[in-house]
């Protein structure tokens, strides 16, 4: 088993420790074929299969309802399935109890004991295992460090931020080594500055541990920037895994690609494995899509302006720092968004002309 150990100086929460760690912990993790329905008929996963790899961090992202913390609570044990096979390593875990799974949890609220200390809180697992009295200090003590709480220890709740709590409730879940960690929104409650700090701090460690990490969000964002894989889930089945490039620039379904980033709906026709629409002649991500009209995704990055052309005029134009969102309508009044150099600046009922950058494209059968 891996002990945590820190090395340099902490000056302050941004500045936590390095961490050093001997050999991965993580373990792979199957759900195979994952059923659970509540009382009602209600099924809130149908059917899931998904393989974790070791030392993997693996982001479950869908709106509210889509089955994603139920997962995670099948997971963890918190939930039975209805029918199904959860594996940690090589493990059947289907019917062991969440305190015998070597899980550790973080939820979206801090969950700490106000009457004890941030230290006696990080403790608190180590003590349940009966691990003696030094040892639980020196090691609540390292994990402490390790978030950038080393100089924390002794403060209650009440005296820590937001931030602060989360990340003593993250060294509460790291503390006892566990080959699983389970992360159920932990940054929601969060400014957004904190975070982004937040979550740049717990990829840090995951990687410099190794352990498999299971992340659940519903901000598209963060599971980009953190995750290895992003599994989207819809109406209680995953739509698409992938690593988060090829999950945006190769959307599997128009549920994800609309739900992943921002796209347009243009009218167009799928014929030859393309998808035919205005003047452009683009690739499918899915050549084998069934010929005729179609609705077809296209990313606002991916249009661009020149001096030929679609004919198109300017609706609005916003600018959101790095570059400039400007929405235009087709002839036909179809409005699009184009998003480009913020030193572009179009004048609302300019007439300019649309060009597409050729990238593959999502396509669903035209809705009459």
């Amino acid at each position: 088993m891996t002990t945590l150990t820190t090395a340099g100086t902490v000056t302050g929460p941004s500045a936590p420790a390095a961490v050093v760690a001997s050999t991965p912990t993580g373990a792979q993790v199957e759900l195979r074929g994952i059923v659970k329905e509540f009382p009602g008929g209600h099924r809130a996963l149908d059917a899931i299969d998904l393989t974790i790899r070791p030392g993997e961090f693996l982001a479950l992202l869908g709106p509210s309802g889509c089955g994603k913390t139920t997962a995670l609570r099948v997971l963890a044990g918190l939930e039975a399935a209805t029918s199904g096979t959860v594996l940690i390593g090589d493990a059947d875990v289907s019917t062991t109890p969440a305190r015998s799974r070597d899980i550790g949890m973080v939820f979206q609220s801090y969950s700490l004991f106000p009457h004890m200390t941030a230290l006696a809180n990080v403790e608190f697992g180590l003590r349940m295992r009966r691990v003696g009295a030094d040892e639980r200090r020196r090691r609540a003590g390292d994990a402490l460090e390790m978030v950038g709480l080393g100089g924390f220890g002794g403060r209650y709740a009440h005296e820590l931020s937001g931030g602060q709590q989360q990340r003593v409730a993250l060294a509460r879940a790291l503390v006892t080594e566990p080959r699983l960690l389970l992360l159920d929104e932990p940054l929601s409650a969060l400014d957004a500055r904190v975070r982004v700090q937040l979550r740049e701090e717990i990829r840090r460690i995951q990687l410099d541990f190794g352990i498999t990490t299971v992340f659940v969000t519903h901000d598209q964002e963060e599971a980009l920037a953190v995750a290895d894989r992003v599994a989207v889930m819809r109406a209680g089945r995953i739509e698409q895994i992938a690593s988060p490039e090829e999950l945006y620039s190769r959307a599997a379904t128009p549920f994800v690609a609309e739900f992943v980033g921002s796209s347009n709906r243009i009218r167009g026709v799928v014929r030859d494995g393309f998808a035919e629409l205005c003047d452009a002649r683009l690739p499918l991500v899915d050549p084998s899509f069934e010929e005729g009209d179609a609705i077809v995704f296209v990313r606002p990055e991916d249009l661009r302006f020149g001096d030929t052309g679609i004919p198109v005029d300017v609706v609005s134009t916003s600018f959101l720092g790095s570059y400039r969102r400007t929405t235009v309508a087709l002839e036909d009044g179809t409005v699009v968004r184009v998003q480009h150099a913020a030193a572009t600046v179009p004048e609302v009922d300019q007439r300019l002309f649309l060009q597409f950058a050729g990238a593959p494209v999502a396509v669903s059968a035209w809705e009459s």
